[in-house]
């Protein structure tokens, strides 16, 4: 991808050298977490076998790989155990991440403007092992995801490793790919999408709700295509580059359920699918990517 000089978000925020918290439920008004109940709005992006946390309204998603041109996601080597509030994200990765960010916020606003309306750009934090979210702990093991109640990106940037290495996808644009489909939850966000996908899960049953957010997860693979077809840089050329899109078409195939449950279990449950067969995926992508439209992006 053609990224440098581009825009650099300021809605950022490193806590990769914090300890990871707990177990409790923050943000967004008290109690029981069950308040805003849906059935776990998650996005693997590469995460063999979902880890079922019914905390509310809350958005799991996974992907990434720092490949082509990136370098590594955390600090190498003796660096890797810093010191308590000592960042351990590895200068070029935060330049990435913050790069990204900002040309989501750059595309997206002028995607908004075109059609008359202002975009709010979301926040992006990037942590190791565990930190707290407006939708509850957030662990690693969750893979990125964004959370509608603070309205922010939670992301360990250790698993665009684990997308490469694990899941052979590797590239700038699959990492790029992670972060704006998380993006693409959060203009489902400010539409409106998520709370009537939520207000449609609570009237369903288990089966009907996956089948919910699924669509939810293949319009925000949707979307990011959407953004990257968009996207480009001070000159006004396209940041895409020869073999990028086929980067981000690799990711797409890696993280969908059914070539996750052949991995992880070895049987295809399609009733149980959540983010879509790995087909499904690649064609959402694709179809943002070669119309450049959001409105061929259905819920």
């Amino acid at each position: 991808m053609r990224l440098g000089g581009g825009p650099e978000s300021d809605n950022f925020e490193d806590r990769t050298g914090q300890s990871g918290g707990g177990f409790g439920f923050g943000g967004g008004g008290g109690g029981s977490p069950l308040g805003c109940l849906i059935p776990l709005v998650a996005s693997r992006f590469g995460i063999g076998g979902v880890i079922v946390l019914v905390i509310g309204y809350f958005l799991l998603s996974s992907l990434g790989g720092l490949g082509g041109g990136g370098g590594g996601s955390l600090v190498p080597g003796s660096q890797q155990s810093a010191p308590a509030g000592q960042s351990r994200l590895d200068p070029k990765t935060a330049q990435f991440l913050r790069t990204v960010l900002g040309y989501t916020e750059q595309t997206w606003g002028q995607i908004f403007a075109k059609n008359g309306g202002r975009y709010t750009p979301t926040r992006m934090i990037a942590y190791t092992s565990g930190t707290q979210s407006g939708c509850g702990a957030a662990q690693a093991a969750m893979g990125p995801f964004y959370c509608p109640t603070d309205k922010q990106i939670y992301l360990d940037p250790s698993f665009f490793n684990e997308l490469s290495q694990r899941f052979g996808a590797p590239g700038d644009f699959a990492q790029a790919y992670v972060i704006a489909h998380e993006v693409g939850h959060h203009v489902q966000d400010l539409e409106g999408t998520l709370d009537q996908a939520h207000n449609l899960q609570a009237r369903s049953n288990e089966t009907e709700g996956n089948a919910i957010q699924v669509k939810i997860e293949l319009q925000a693979d949707c979307y990011a295509g959407v953004w990257a077809a968009n996207t480009k840089d001070a000159q006004g050329q396209p940041v895409m580059e020869q073999g990028d899109f086929e980067e981000g078409m690799r990711a797409a195939e890696a993280i969908g359920d059914d070539t996750l449950q052949k991995q992880s279990q070895g049987v295809v449950v399609p009733d149980s699918f959540t983010h879509g067969s790995s087909a499904q995926r690649m064609e959402a992508l694709q179809r943002g990517y070669k119309s450049g439209d959001p409105s061929v992006c259905k819920f």
